[in-house]
């Protein structure tokens, strides 16, 4: 594939590349939506790789991916995002410099009205967990909020990619939330409900997601002892007791937040007509608990 020929030619064929590159960049507005694919997907396989910093062609090459944003073509803009968050692999050193820009192409991608299958949305929420590793704390403050309530729909989605995606972002964005620690707080508490029923997700690496998700945000939750147990118990390697943890949680959020009692009701009610059987049982054991 073409990627695979990016890939390759980063690594072995790296003087050839700055000819290449000026003569590929006209064929990101060829009529033709292929040649708009097949050029957008080697220029973000050669973001992944650091050479395209040595031969200064970085800023030309993520220009012209940001170009890409409005593409009328969903594999173009899908690409292009990829290409944008394969930054954090090949130069992590400039995320940092072109990070606001970074982040608002992904937040675009997050926002993208023509997007049925919600491709350009999966893409932009993997490539946002690649960036945010190297990203200033000041560039990703302005966007928290937006990202973490653009994204929580997705936790439920039927795509087991989009639920995984999202849930991991959601982690990843805790990290920044002690600058607005209230704000942030809201948007844990609206997503604690689903990301401790989706323990019982049918997709190991869902359930995975979750318990990395909930590792993040335990600290943010102003509760020790429940930030204890979603360290302890929400190993990636230990398997869960479920019914016995959910028993301790509901202990700690009773008497840390009594007043969230209905808001956890409600929010369980809702999955009691979940399309995934465990979790359709574990919202009533949930309610059951808590109350």
């Amino acid at each position: 594939t073409c990627a695979s020929l990016g890939s390759a030619m980063a690594r072995h064929a790296g003087p050839r590349l700055p000819l290449i590159v000026k003569n590929l960049i006209p064929t990101l507005s060829s009529v033709f939506d292929s040649q708009r694919v097949t050029s957008t997907a080697f220029l973000a396989e050669l973001l992944g790789s650091n050479v395209v910093n040595d031969l200064m062609l970085l800023e030309t090459v993520l220009d012209n991916m940001t170009g890409r944003q409005r593409d009328a073509c969903t594999l173009v803009r899908m690409l292009a995002l990829r290409g944008l968050g394969n930054i954090a692999a090949g130069s992590p050193e400039k995320v940092r410099k072109h990070g606001a820009k970074l982040l608002a192409s992904m937040v675009n991608g997050l926002d993208d009205k023509d997007d049925p299958h919600n491709l350009v949305a999966l893409e932009a929420m993997s490539s946002l967990s690649k960036l945010l590793g190297h990203v200033e704390e000041r560039d990703i403050q302005s966007m928290l909020l937006h990202i973490a309530i653009r994204v929580r729909p997705f936790f439920d989605s039927e795509q087991p990619e989009l639920r995984h995606s999202s849930i991991v972002l959601f982690g990843n964005l805790s990290r920044f939330s002690e600058g607005d620690c209230e704000v942030f707080f809201e948007q844990i508490l609206n997503g604690l409900v689903t990301l401790l029923l989706h323990l019982q997700d049918p997709k190991p690496e869902v359930v995975k997601a979750c318990k990395f998700a909930l590792r993040m945000c335990g600290p943010s939750m102003g509760c020790e002892g429940l930030c204890d147990m979603f360290l302890n118990h929400l190993r990636e390697d230990r398997s869960l007791h479920y019914g016995e943890f959910m028993n301790n949680v509901c202990k700690h959020l009773m008497q840390s937040y009594p007043e969230m009692l209905n808001r956890l009701i409600s929010t369980n009610l809702f999955y009691f007509k979940s399309s995934w059987v465990d979790i359709r049982a574990a919202a009533p054991m949930f309610i059951g608990t808590a109350v």
